[in-house]
């Protein structure tokens, strides 16, 4: 295998390394790469070494050959390969197709109309409570506020009770904690909580079905088999970790643009029509999951450079999201940008099954809060994730004002 010239002398820092993404130091490197090698080869020290995808439109490509760049082997630098092995052909995330769409039309069968509307009520409930009770308090680390509306509606959709609720809150949290710091085992424990709760969810659905995520999968079949206790956990835990992390961060950064961009607040305010065009860009501006990962099934040329067969690319989500050659003036937050062809859900066949409900949850969380909130303050230091996969912010204080005139029903206009 070979690289061009100008790869080679091109410096690449260790793009797996956490402390880059704490530091904040990615966003220029991604800029100065894109210009020089947008398809790199990135070496680390005792570990196997693997290709960076950073250019729009080589992410695009790699994302829509889902035969060359397969997610069996993994979706994201350092997972355990253990835990892997053990979930490929399994769980939709490390699956391929065509075994991929079997499951992933069982999931979409539970979002019936009914199912839908459900959780869009619930969903403003949530966050007319979550607001509420933040703006009660008035300051507030803004990361905490951001966690609850996300795991509702996960739980929502998944079929467990409401007063379970702040339970699969606490062990989700530490689940599926992304830190190099976080405790091994109360991430195990958390995990055995979560299974053990599953599964007494599994036999009530098998005796009694409803409109929820459990009940399809109970249900669901594959080739004319029913799905494996193993497999309807492992895509239970998918859809957990999958919902709660992007929504989260997108929410608690996209709170962080509006402070430091005050005159997109204000137009946004007087504006609510702008709404959905706010979060495509709060989805650009944010895009926490970083990067996703692909092993190669056969030698492929990607933007000039050649990769071998069975080699690791990772595919840079956020990257992409600030193509200079796809958006115009790409650092600056923009709610009126158009058209915003944001990777954020990523594209193809592992397309995010909930992209559509995530939308209408940040529509629906930031509506409520431009309704009933002044623009937060920032009242200390932000800590942003120490993580590879996940850009992110892990602590936000802020203090939270009502609105001049605004009551516990908001503001309409």
């Amino acid at each position: 295998m070979s690289g061009s010239r100008t790869a080679q002398r091109v410096v690449i820092p260790d793009l797996s390394d956490p402390a880059l993404y704490r530091a904040g130091e990615q966003y220029g490197i991604w800029a100065r790469l894109r210009e020089q090698a947008p398809v790199c080869r990135v070496e680390r020290p005792g570990e196997r070494p693997f290709w960076a995808v950073l250019a729009y439109e080589h992410v695009n490509a790699c994302l829509a050959d889902a035969a060359t760049f397969s997610s069996a082997r993994g979706m994201r630098l350092d997972a355990d390969p253990v835990a892997t092995n053990a979930a490929t052909g399994k769980m939709m995330v490390v699956t391929d197709p065509p075994q991929h769409g079997k499951i992933r039309r069982i999931v979409s069968s539970a979002f019936t109309p009914k199912m839908v509307r459900r959780l869009e009520d619930n969903m403003r409930l949530t966050a007319v409570d979550v607001i509420e009770t933040a703006l009660a308090a008035g300051d507030v680390n803004f990361a905490e506020v951001a966690a609850r509306l996300p795991v509702s509606v996960i739980c929502d959709m998944l079929g467990v009770p409401r007063e379970d609720w702040d339970f699969m809150l606490e062990r989700t949290k530490i689940a599926f904690s992304d830190t190099p710091d976080a405790d091994k085992n109360e991430i195990a424990a958390a995990h055995t909580d979560i299974f053990l709760y599953y599964d007494e969810l599994m036999r009530e659905r098998r005796k009694q079905p409803q409109d929820d995520i459990i009940s399809a999968l109970v249900h669901g079949t594959i080739d004319g088999r029913p799905l494996t206790v193993e497999e309807i956990i492992l895509n239970c835990n998918n859809l957990v970790s999958g919902g709660n992390e992007t929504t989260r961060h997108s929410t608690i950064q996209g709170l962080l643009a509006f402070i430091e961009n005050p005159d997109q607040w204000h137009r946004l305010r007087d504006d609510l029509e702008l709404l959905p065009s706010a979060v495509r860009e709060i989805l650009r501006y944010t895009t926490p999951a970083m990067h996703v990962l692909r092993t190669t099934t056969r030698e492929v040329e990607v933007g000039g450079q050649l990769i071998g067969a069975d080699e690791m690319v990772t595919l840079w989500l956020a990257s992409a999201n600030r193509d200079e050659k796809v958006f115009a003036d790409p650092d600056r937050f923009d709610i009126e940008r158009n058209p915003t062809r944001h990777l954020t859900y990523a594209y193809g066949a592992h397309f995010c099954i909930g992209a559509a409900l995530a939308s209408t949850e940040l529509n629906i969380f930031f509506e409520e809060l431009l309704l009933r909130a002044e623009l937060a303050e920032l009242t200390g230091e932000v800590q942003r994730v120490r993580s590879n996969l996940i850009g992110g912010i892990d602590r936000m204080p802020v203090r939270l004002t009502r609105r001049a005139g605004a009551g516990a029903s908001g503001v309409r206009p």
